[in-house]
């Protein structure tokens, strides 16, 4: 009885391989070309996630900052590190904050341009939130704080936050901004708004993020 499985999941196999999908050979690229005229950005996956997919983006973002406060309220009972061991090294630390140069240029570059290439505000937080953490890993946790707390950043990243999900839900009530001529950095609407907002909460909420862990659990 095993061989008819063999078989039949071979010969699945060879049709997938040899025989075109005929769905995807009437849909062509005419789905792409569609979204990109309705967003008015040639990111179409920047479109797909901003405009047609937004009602999920709202909740993605909101999601990610329930993280950053479970993972407070888990931690919030530990006692703090007393020591806490930091890259000393002077190569390692030329290393990683050149490295952590490249990232924050990496992250701004995609928050104003994610909209126009590949990129957008997920992958810019993610590469600031980079940056924050190789500062965090040759620099003491104390001074890393003190910074944190002076630009007040927990605040911002609360901000942006509502302010996304203000733009958003007026964005799905059907007001949207001037598309603008496509290809260029103005255009998209309301989109490299967006982009640039969830730069903003990612990279500070994974500030966040990684002075809680250093504070409780260390670098090794």
């Amino acid at each position: 009885m095993k061989w008819v499985y063999l078989v039949a999941g071979i010969a699945l196999y060879v049709k997938m391989l040899v025989i075109p999908n005929p769905v995807a050979e009437l849909l062509d690229f005419s789905i792409v070309e569609t979204i990109v005229q309705d967003s008015g950005v040639p990111n179409a996956v920047s479109g797909i996630i901003f405009r047609n997919r937004l009602y999920d983006t709202i909740f993605e973002v909101v999601v990610f900052t329930i993280a950053i406060m479970g993972a407070r309220f888990l931690l919030a009972n530990e006692q703090p590190l007393t020591l806490i061991h930091q890259f000393n090294d002077q190569p390692s630390i030329v290393l990683a904050r050149l490295g952590a140069t490249i990232a924050a240029l990496v992250s701004i570059e995609l928050a104003i341009r994610g909209h126009l290439t590949p990129g957008g505000g997920f992958a810019a937080g993610v590469a600031g939130g980079t940056a924050i953490g190789l500062i965090a890993i040759t620099s003491p946790s104390e001074w890393m704080q003190r910074i944190y707390q002076r630009w007040h950043a927990a605040t911002w990243e609360k901000v942006s936050v509502l302010i996304f999900i203000v733009l958003a839900a007026i964005t799905l009530t059907g007001l949207e901004l001037p598309q603008g001529e496509l290809g260029t950095l103005f255009s998209g609407g309301v989109i490299p708004l967006l982009n640039i907002l969830v730069a903003i909460k990612v990279a500070l909420g994974s500030w966040a993020v990684i002075l809680i862990f250093i504070r409780y659990r260390g670098l090794l």
